[in-house]
């Protein structure tokens, strides 16, 4: 389908959506009906700004507003100052500190139609001469939007839109964002000025969003639901480390507050200016003049952003004059001048062909929709997530049903919704409770603490099943898989088949089990020969020695990854001391006292879980089976008798290094004490540099941060280069379809 085509489709979409609204309200007075959908829309706006947590997409959510705006303009005798169409949304969080903006941060207006566009453009027309409206189109990207202040060139902070008025202070997380310099320059002789506001965006590219949510899945944990979610939980984290390990990346495109006055007198300008102090901006920049040209740019975009390896989900129109900005001014939340026009996403209509349900390691269960294969986006797409019985029920979503897909921010596929009049008569309601019945699992919704900071405020029903039963032979495989791969005891060639066939045989029933694994019995396996036997048993026996943190989080106790783990064993040296910890002891270990619902939560999962008595059997029997459970004064672990050179040192690795892995180096620095960043910013304080090396590199040099080369970190360490390593372990995290 062709984007004109595409858009013209999504604008009759949304026309025949309000129609049907409109209509559908013969029962509820339309002042009911503003009332119900003020009330929906600020509930929404709750889960989006401030939970980073929405339950329904962008384009059902503009849509709600697009139906309140025709209402309250049909009806003006109910329009109300606070109504969601006239205020910005409001994202402050406790825990930080705020700031008024000088000037306000609005949001835009939008719209998916390009008829709706030219319409803009006709109103701009009736006050600026048409040789003068001369527009900038630029990818909107699909992230946080942030304001960055300078004064007399140096950086003071960063702020949150907030309410548009004050923003929340996020300094501490943005000097891990790599290209927000910490310092501005004159340029060519021109004076800095005095006070400058850039206005951006905060953004998280699309690989490293599906790299964690591999991670989490490998942890049992939910996955994030898209890079803008999960960008604006990382930068509302009271653990300026998390935007460390999740790596986040900004762009700039705006100006606010800026004396003197005058300093710029166009975007482009300023775009040129932001480009020589070092910020880091978007390729595309499309320079059009008319509303004609405006939407041929538009449509560029469409095409030129499915390459992109960040999330965007429109294009950003703004007039280029920044005069002819004051000149046009601004409604109570948004500007007169800019407009972003958003892409209706791609959307493909498949049958649901069956409901299945997957079990983590944890015993987690999740629904996922099996699809008559169908192209979305570029993709075959077959499966996608349901995520809990809720959403199949408030989607009321049925085996058999038509069903529209899309996927979520181009990346998630999702099921938006049934197509009620291709819906057959006998069509039945989907049933857990009576799935899980018919599969045979034993599952509850467990009672689970509402803030577990607050025990006073009650409980509240878990939204996800849990099995009953946590010794499955499928659970088995599960948490054999995780306790072979890569982050925990990486022991290679002990994929998915190896592992169901160990249990399936019986050799193996726990973690441990595999320590007794004979060379005899992996013969018996499929396919396995002498070669491939003797490579199994051999890289279990080398499992035997590794990192205490490595077994940690192999154990899978929920919530506790690599990080955690790590945390935990520099603190208790061994396995026994965890296993027999207090309370107050491992929440010391964690969250230094801090009593956070997140916080609180992973120290009691640790708690459950070594009450059980069969994980601290597990324990013993790791014990027994000769495994490294403790970091002694030397010999069994890296750091143990390791000079602590690095000790309080952040370095950050960038490009191709000639014979080092990155993993291997990251272990190298930490053994002696240091932590690896994933950005440079003022508190780095070395940068390992190999070939190929890119912006992290050039931020390091403008900070003045040391650089070395391989050869020289293997000289401070007083170590040569390794062997070839071993073979990266294939194993599978996929979880359990029934």
């Amino acid at each position: 389908m062709s984007p004109l085509l595409r858009f013209s489709f999504y604008g009759i979409a949304v026309s025949f959506y309000l129609f049907s609204a409109l209509i559908s309200m013969s029962t509820p007075s339309p002042e009911k009906r503003i009332e119900q959908l003020r009330k929906e829309i600020a509930e929404h706006d709750e889960r989006y700004y401030r939970n980073a947590a929405p339950v329904i997409s962008d384009f059902e959510y503009d849509l709600l507003k697009s139906e309140l705006k025709a209402l309250e303009s049909a009806h003006p005798e109910f329009s109300r100052e606070n109504s969601p169409t006239k205020i910005v949304g409001d994202d402050r969080s406790r825990g930080f500190e705020k700031f008024s903006h000088r000037v306000p941060m609005q949001s835009l207006d939008n719209t998916y139609s390009e008829g709706e566009f030219l319409d803009f453009c006709a109103r701009i027309a009736k006050e600026i001469p048409a040789d003068k409206m001369r527009f900038l189109v630029e990818p909107k990207i699909d992230g946080v939007s942030v304001s960055y202040t300078y004064e007399n060139g140096k950086f003071v902070r960063a702020l949150t839109r907030g309410n548009g008025v004050e923003g929340d202070d996020i300094s501490r997380h943005v000097v891990n964002i790599a290209g927000v310099p910490a310092e501005l320059k004159p340029i060519d002789g021109k004076p800095l000025p005095k006070i400058v506001e850039i206005r951006g965006e905060i953004y998280m590219r699309t690989d490293e969003f599906l790299r964690i949510n591999a991670e989490r899945e490998a942890e049992g944990l939910e996955p994030f639901a898209n890079p803008r979610n999960l960008t604006a939980g990382t930068i509302k984290s009271q653990n300026p480390e998390e935007s460390v390990r999740r790596r986040l990346g900004t762009f700039v495109y705006g100006l606010g507050a800026c004396e003197p006055a005058g300093t710029f007198a166009t975007l482009s300008e300023l775009r040129e200016m932001l480009r020589a102090w070092g910020f880091p901006l978007t390729d595309f920049c499309g320079n059009a003049l008319g509303g004609d040209a405006a939407t041929e740019k538009i449509r560029e975009l469409g095409e030129l952003r499915k390459n992109y390896p960040f999330p965007t989900d429109g294009a950003v129109i703004k007039l280029d004059s920044l005069a002819l900005q004051r000149k046009l001014g601004e409604k109570s939340n948004a500007p007169r001048w800019a407009i972003a026009f958003k892409y209706a996403p791609e959307q493909a209509e498949t049958t649901l062909r069956a409901i299945t349900l997957q079990i983590g390691r944890t015993g987690k269960i999740t629904p996922v929709a099996e699809l008559e294969p169908v192209e979305v986006a570029g993709t075959t797409v077959s499966r996608a997530t349901l995520h809990n019985e809720d959403e199949i029920a408030r989607k009321d979503l049925r085996v058999g049903d038509r069903v529209i897909v899309e996927k979520a921010g181009e990346i998630i596929p999702q099921v938006v919704r049934f197509v009620p009049e291709k819906r057959k008569p006998d069509a039945e309601i989907f049933s857990f409770e009576n799935e899980l019945k018919k599969l045979g699992i034993e599952a509850e919704r467990p009672l689970r603490l509402i803030d577990p900071a607050k025990p006073e405020k009650g409980t509240e029903r878990a939204v996800a099943w849990y099995v009953k039963e946590k010794d499955t032979p499928e659970l088995r495989v599960r948490r054999l898989i995780y306790f072979s791969g890569k982050t925990c005891m990486d022991i290679p060639n002990l994929g998915e088949s190896v592992a169901t066939q160990l249990v399936e045989r019986g050799f193996v029933k726990t973690p441990a089990d595999l320590y007794a694994l004979t060379f005899e019995q992996a013969l018996l396996l499929e396919k396995f020969k002498e070669k491939s036997a003797k490579n199994l048993i051999d890289g279990i026996e080398a499992s035997r020695s590794r990192e205490l943190w490595r077994l940690i989080n192999g154990l899978g106790i929920p919530g506790i990854g690599e990080e955690y783990a790590k945390i935990l064993a520099k603190k208790f040296r061994s396995l026994s001391a965890l296993k027999n910890a207090t309370e107050d002891e491992v929440r010391d270990a964690l969250i230094k006292g801090e009593k956070s619902a997140k916080g609180s939560v992973l120290v009691a999962n640790i708690l459950a879980f070594f009450e059980k008595e069969q994980n601290r059997e597990l324990c013993e029997a790791f014990v027994s089976a000769g495994l490294n459970t403790e970091i002694a004064d030397a010999g069994t672990d890296e750091s143990a008798g390791t000079e602590q050179i690095f000790e309080g040192k952040i370095f950050v690795l960038t490009g191709t290094l000639p014979s080092l892995k990155r993993d291997d180096a990251k272990k190298m620095i930490e053994a002696r004490g240091g932590k690896v960043s994933g950005s440079v910013s003022k508190k780095t304080s070395c940068v390992l540099a190999g070939d190929e090396a890119g912006s992290k590199l050039e931020k390091a040099r403008e900070l003045g941060v040391e650089v070395i080369d391989e050869a020289e970190f293997l000289r401070r360490i007083g170590e040569r280069a390794p062997e070839n390593s071993a073979p990266e372990n294939s194993a599978s995290d996929e979880l359990l379809l029934f």
